[in-house]
């Protein structure tokens, strides 16, 4: 090239940096800069690309995301889109070289490079006009290239590229794009990425989905900005019924106030005003209140609490049923329609939002004086009168509209439950107004149950078939009015009690049907629920004795399920009431638990795990004449081996070992007629879990049945039922957070349950079952998933109080003996010393299955932590070590670990050349409860053997070696060298034979895996296990 072309060349870039160097200022300079650099482009279209390359090629080498680069940025995106008409043939040729230019750095090793690339290709692209001139074939590039890059591992990258991408996402012929955003957004780790991937999301029915479950990411900003998304790209009409109740039930309970903040905007902007005309009752009717009532609960409480909602004095009740009368033409007796469900929950919820506005205003007036005073006390005064505005003028008329709404059948029992709820905030301090109401309430309480008759004429209960009207929410709202009525002491046993009087005649004289049982005991559940003394049952129409052994025994016994189930629950309420729990009523619980149905035996394990917290084990065993001590472990039966089946209700055996044995058992069928996330299992499960974490209050628990749950309970938390035990393991998710941190001795039964739970979750040994490799390898990864769970457990801290007492120093004895403390048993010592005991257990020719349950034991002592006090353990583990070490010699990096293990244990040994006296190592198996394994007594580590090859060779070069060298038969560990005149003239065939065989051997590394268990050798051994962290299963 002349000189003349390259000084031309060197003032073209001179001006171009200078250009971009005045850029860096202000975005005010923009535009008069962007005429400049597109004059020089007009005037020297020949050369300007190359020297317009030059110039900004410091960009690409600035890493700082600064004010000053980023307004370089925009304008050189800004200079490539815009278009001169006068030279538009120049700016569609400088547009496609600059595009092929930053495609060539956005795939450079460099990750600064790559990142202002993708940086200024997505500033291009969101600004180009449509209109623009762009071949196909570019575009393509363009696209294939941020495909790649949304794989960077740089997160800036990726965000570039997914706003790239953007723009491509809603094109017929880019469907790849949106399946890749699809893909990537639970995947990413990133939060900037994720929420630009969310932006970048169309309104789709395929995208609906991922964006709503954005609402439940880990952070604020992309929560945040999925409600903006909906907010803006799905209407309201567009979304099912389910999704909008999802949206609301996750924005109007989210922690950060930010995202509540944002879901209010998208409820009041969006969906109340542009959707329903500002009319909270239209809203309410998007969201089907009968089946989601605690979702528009949320949604009316919050428009109120943020004075969306503007209540006018002449809003009435009634008036919603004169409008529906001038909807239906104004010939109607207005007492006769009926009020919607929506219309029912909004005054609902208003009354009650009334009602508490006034409660706090007047506590408000109480608590200040003055003038001050003076205003609380009117502005409750205003919230009074309003409320009585609302509510129905007298109780006669609340009384007639329930009634019209109970006479239009079950459709309507949704608005009749509203009303009864909000009838509670009616005055019956009038004797009049609480004579009426008296005599609604009997009327509601003598309402049978409703039913449903099939094509053989046989009644089938409408509802759960245990609760008043056969729905729980129906008995509470029955309740609450009844209490309001009959508010003085003892009233409402006394009301109650003289109904069941009347209902219990046909019972005691066996001509009721299994209706009239149903409908006495469900009311006799409300008593019992809703009473608050033993006490106050007594001296009333029906005694409490009278009413057990006319009632509730004879009805758990009876030839009905139903009548049994509702009677079993009714034993329950009435044993917590109890001073005591009776005899009879505890024989017919056990019986009920181990010989009825899953049904009857779900309530039955609830009533007795209720009994057991509230009254404690030996308590409930004396009822039943049990009185031998629980701790007393000779007099007990072993919990494991009692079998349900085959017992018949024996007395002998303790409520603990009863339960255990349910919990124990996997014969319990599925428990039709109860919560679909309830069984048997799982409620003694919870309750186990209760009764564990406050382990304090029932000293008379034996400390082998804590490991004996624990055990199970953590094989249950890692079961492969997600179905029925989903509650239990939500429960369990929240039990083992607190548990090891609320007392040492937790730690100590944690440590006894780790060998038992690894065995029984461990495939091919004890009997356990295995299976295909694939299933083999799930299970194994289950296995150390728990391991490594219950080891995390171990090694959380101590809450402060009981820290404190745990916190002694061990001393030493005069003559450099050790004494032995009490915590090594509850700390990492103790299980340290029990999976080392374990390993010692196994002989040295193993299974494949032993193998790895072997190996997978040793990779959990390396995680564990041996405290400087426990200088009895420390000497012992090195002992133990020592085994553990020649059980697992093929594993190269398991044996690094222990062998750092073990100079770890030394360098913490006060005395490392002292001996362990074998005394001392009975005393510390002893405390532990494990059997000595005959250890020896060395302290050295054992040198490592010579590592054998895991592969096969071939038959041909083993026969030559055996050939020329007979003495390595005799001596196949030998370290005693070669003569040098046969290595140097081996040399050369040694070193190809050495990279032959790594090369040969990682290859059969790979093709092996699939294969290796059905040819007896190890199939996964825990090396698979290592970049895989723990995940709980909440």
């Amino acid at each position: 090239m002349p000189m003349a072309e390259i000084d031309v060349e060197k003032q073209l870039t001179h001006k171009i940096a200078k250009i971009l160097d005045e850029t860096r200022s202000s975005y005010a300079t923009h535009n008069r800069k962007l005429k400049e650099l597109s004059s020089l482009r007009s005037s020297s279209s020949s050369n300007f690309f190359t020297s317009f390359s030059k110039a900004l090629t410091p960009v690409f080498n600035f890493q700082r995301r600064v004010a000053s680069a980023e307004r370089i940025v925009r304008f050189v995106a800004t200079f490539a889109c815009c278009r001169d008409a006068k030279n538009a043939a120049y700016f569609e040729v400088f547009l496609e070289e600059f595009l092929r230019f930053l495609l060539s750095a956005a795939s450079a090793a460099n990750k600064t490079a790559r990142f202002r690339s993708c940086q200024i290709i997505s500033e291009i692209i969101m600004r180009l006009p449509d209109d623009a001139e762009v071949s196909d074939e570019l575009w393509d590039e363009v696209i294939k290239s941020m495909k790649l890059r949304m794989g960077d591992k740089v997160p800036i990258i990726r965000t570039f590229a997914v706003r790239a991408l953007s723009r491509f996402v809603n094109d017929s012929e880019n469907s790849d794009i949106l399946e890749l955003f699809l893909q990537a957004l639970p995947v990413e780790q990133n939060v900037d990425v994720r929420k630009t991937i969310l932006l970048s999301l169309p309104a789709s029915n395929a995208t609906s989905a991922a964006i709503i479950d954005c609402t439940l990411d880990v952070s604020e900003s992309v929560r945040k900005a999925a409600y903006f998304v909906l907010a803006n790209k799905f209407p309201l009409q567009s979304l099912s019924i389910k999704l909008r109740t999802v949206i609301l039930q996750r924005g109007l309970s989210d922690r950060s106030p930010a995202v509540v903040k944002e879901c209010l905007k998208l409820m009041r902007d969006e969906w109340l005003v542009k959707c329903c005309n500002s009319d909270p009752v239209e809203l309410l009717k998007f969201l089907d209140v009968e089946t989601y009532e605690s979702i528009g609960d949320s949604v009316v409480g919050a428009l109120l609490r943020d004075g969306m909602v503007k209540l006018l004095d002449e809003q009435r009740i009634q008036q919603f049923k004169g409008l529906a009368c001038n909807e239906a033409g104004g010939d109607c007796d207005p007492s006769t329609l009926l009020l919607e469900p929506e219309v029912a929950l909004y005054w609902r919820n208003v009354c009650r939002h009334l009602q508490t506005e006034a409660q706090e205003k007047g506590s408000d007036a109480a608590a200040t004086r003055g003038t001050e005073a003076a205003i609380y006390a009117a502005e409750a005064s205003d919230k009074n009168d309003l409320l009585e505005e609302v509510l129905p003028a007298t109780v006669s008329d609340f009384v007639g509209l329930v009634k019209g709404h109970l006479a239009a059948g079950l459709n309507y029992r949704f608005v009749s439950r509203q009303l009864l709820l909000l009838g509670t905030m009616l005055d019956f301090s009038d004797a009049a107004n609480r004579r009426v109401a008296s005599g609604f309430v009997r009327d509601l309480l003598l309402r049978p149950l409703e039913y449903e008759t099939d094509t053989n004429g046989n009644m089938i209960v409408v509802g759960d078939g245990l609760n008043l009207g056969g729905d729980k929410d129906w008995a509470y709202a029955v309740s609450r009015l009844t209490k309001k009525v009959h508010a003085a002491v003892g009233e409402f046993e006394d009301v109650i009690l003289g109904i069941i009087e009347e209902l219990v005649r046909p019972c005691r004289e066996r001509t009721a049907n299994f209706m009239q049982w149903m409908h006495c005991l469900a009311l006799t559940g409300l008593l019992l629920e809703n009473s608050k003394s033993f006490h106050l049952l007594q001296g009333k129409a029906i005694e409490p004795v009278e009413l057990l052994h006319s009632l509730l025994l004879p009805g758990a016994k009876h030839l009905n399920l139903d009548v049994q189930r509702v009677a079993v629950k009714c034993l329950g309420l009435y044993g917590l009431l109890e001073r005591q729990p009776g005899e009879e009523l505890v024989k017919q619980l056990r019986l009920s638990f181990v010989k009825g149905p899953s049904p009857i035996s779900l309530l039955a394990g609830k009533a007795l795990v209720d009994l057991l917290m509230w009254r404690g084990p030996p308590e409930v065993d004396r009822a039943v004449g049990h009185t031998f001590p629980s701790h007393d472990q000779d007099s007990r039966k072993d919990s494991a081996a009692v079998n349900l089946c085959d017992m018949d209700c024996d007395l002998n055996i303790g409520i603990l070992d009863l339960l255990y044995a349910g919990l124990a058992s996997d014969s319990w069928g599925k428990s039709a007629g109860t919560d679909e996330d309830e069984s048997v299992q799982a409620v003694l499960g919870e309750g186990f879990a209760k009764v564990l974490l406050l382990s304090e209050n029932y000293p008379s628990i034996h400390s082998s049945l804590h490991s004996l749950v624990l055990s199970k309970l953590i094989s249950l938390y890692f079961s492969d039922d997600d179905e029925e035990l989903q509650r239990l393991k939500q429960c369990l998710s929240v039990f083992f957070e607190h548990y090891p941190s609320l007392s040492a001795d937790h730690k100590k039964h944690l440590s006894r349950a780790f060998i038992p739970v690894l065995r029984a979750m461990w495939p091919g040994i004890d009997g356990n079952p295995a299976g295909s490799p694939v299933i083999v390898s799930n299970l194994r990864k289950r296995a150390v998933q728990g391991s490594r769970f219950m080891v995390q457990m171990m090694q959380a801290p101590l809450y402060a109080k009981e820290a404190e007492n745990s916190s002694n120093e061990l001393p030493e004895n005069q003559d450099g003996s050790v004494e032995h403390s009490d915590e090594f048993e509850g700390g990492e010592e103790g299980l340290a010393i029990r999976i080392a005991t374990e390993v010692s257990s196994f002989q040295r020719k193993k299974t494949p299955a032993e193998k790895s349950y072997v190996s997978a034991l040793c990779k959990s002592v390396v995680l564990l932590n041996v405290r400087p006090s426990e200088q009895g353990a420390i000497k012992l583990m090195r002992l133990l070590l020592n085994h553990m070490i020649n059980s697992v010699s093929s594993e190269k990096e398991l044996v690094k670990e222990l062998r750092h293990m073990a100079e770890h244990l030394k360098a913490l040994d006060r005395h490392p050349d002292q001996e362990l006296l074998p005394d001392h190592a009975d005393l510390i198996f002893g405390r532990l409860e494990l059997a000595n394994p005959g250890i020896d007594n060395s302290m050295e580590v054992p040198p490592t053997p010579a590592m054998r090859s895991t592969h096969t060779t071939r038959p041909r070069r083993r026969v030559r070696h055996d050939e020329t060298s007979s003495d390595e038969d005799v001596s196949p560990t030998s370290v005693v060298p070669q003569a040098v005149g046969l290595s140097s003239a081996r040399s050369q065939r040694a070193s190809k034979t050495a990279a032959l065989t790594k090369m040969t051997a990682s290859k059969a590394a790979t093709v092996g895996d699939d294969i290796e268990e059905e040819e007896g050798s190890e199939l996964t051994s825990e090396e698979e296990f290592d970049d895989e962290p723990y995940q709980s299963t909440e």
